[in-house]
């Protein structure tokens, strides 16, 4: 039913320890069931433990991909007040208007988007 956000966490660190970039599953966050605040939460932590222990770099592509297009962009919003330079969006399950919303919010606030 989903992994432990703490398990994604470690799981995360311990990936950016030897890479820039992780991107993830693509329909991790679009299920019900997952806990996206927190999958984010610690992945943004990750990233910026790994930065700390590197001196490199890093980033985590993390998924907007939502039901609908406004818990898409709530995520979009949440991953920039967390500083995360690089999200990504599964553009067949958002399809064209979702993703050109989401395209125009990370140019306007300076966050790659992986679609």
């Amino acid at each position: 039913m989903g992994e432990v956000p703490i398990r994604q966490q470690r799981f995360c660190l311990t990936l950016l320890k030897h890479a820039y970039y992780v991107s993830e599953d693509l329909d991790v966050n679009s299920q019900p069931f997952m806990r996206w605040r927190d999958h984010f939460l610690f992945c943004a932590e990750a990233i910026y433990k790994a930065q700390a222990e590197t001196g490199e770099i890093k980033g985590h592509y993390l998924n907007a991909t939502a039901g609908n297009c406004e818990d898409m962009m709530k995520r979009a919003v949440f991953a920039r007040e967390l500083g995360v330079p690089i999200g990504m969006h599964d553009y067949l399950t958002g399809g064209f208007t979702a993703n050109t919303s989401l395209s125009k919010y990370c140019r306007d606030n300076d966050i790659r988007i992986m679609v």
